[in-house]
């Protein structure tokens, strides 16, 4: 009885094989006939082109590779270069300090001191152009957005408007690569409308006093 049971149990499973085993023939029937059906040289055509794709993969693969690694052995010390600059600029807060301080400029040490301080500058500003690292040109420039940035503007009826006039903190450029933009103030022409209305004003302000 058990025997019974158990190939009743069994019998619908094997039909149940068999008929996906005869849905999945016509298939691979049909895949093989594809693949038969195709002549020699259609086979030669996809297999070329499939060379091609790939050759073409491995020649960007390639490429960019050569690029990166370009880029780490001109660029790899781009952060560090710039909070390098970070001492140039505490050195040169250091000297203005100094230079307004009315004690430290009476002291017999005072201009041995700022020729140090000229001398070290002079010195860190020739190691980063050893490293390809060069302070962007400013004052007497007009205004490149590229490399400077305007912190604010200064009337001048002399100078056409745009020019450099200050340099607030100094810009470098890392090779072609900007490692920091320069702060800077420009010119701002008066037009003799603006000119004549501040004269107005300052008359009429002195004969109110």
């Amino acid at each position: 009885m058990e025997k019974e049971k158990t190939e009743d149990q069994i019998n619908p499973i094997k039909e149940e094989v068999s008929q996906k085993e005869e849905a999945v023939e016509p298939v691979i029937d049909a895949e093989k006939k594809s693949v038969e059906e195709k002549d020699p040289e259609e086979k030669i055509i996809e297999l070329e082109e499939k060379i091609v794709r790939q050759f073409a993969e491995m020649e960007n693969q390639r490429r960019r590779y050569e690029k990166e690694k370009e880029d780490a052995f001109d660029y790899g010390g781009f952060s560090f270069a710039r909070e390098t600059l970070n001492l140039i600029d505490n050195l040169e807060r250091s000297k203005i300090n100094l230079e307004n301080d009315e004690k430290v400029k009476r002291s017999e040490g005072f201009k041995e001191i700022i020729n140090h301080l000229d001398v070290i500058y002079k010195d860190m500003i020739s190691i980063l152009k050893k490293n390809n690292i060069y302070p962007i040109e400013s004052v007497g420039k007009k205004l490149d957005p590229n490399i400077h940035q305007a912190m604010m503007e200064i009337e001048d009826e002399s100078k056409e408007s745009g020019i450099i006039l200050q340099e607030i903190q100094k810009g470098f450029m890392m090779k072609d690569r900007l490692l920091r933009p320069a702060l800077v103030g420009v010119a701002k022409k008066v037009s003799k409308k603006e000119q004549n209305s501040s004269e107005n004003d300052e008359k009429t302000n002195e004969k109110s006093k």
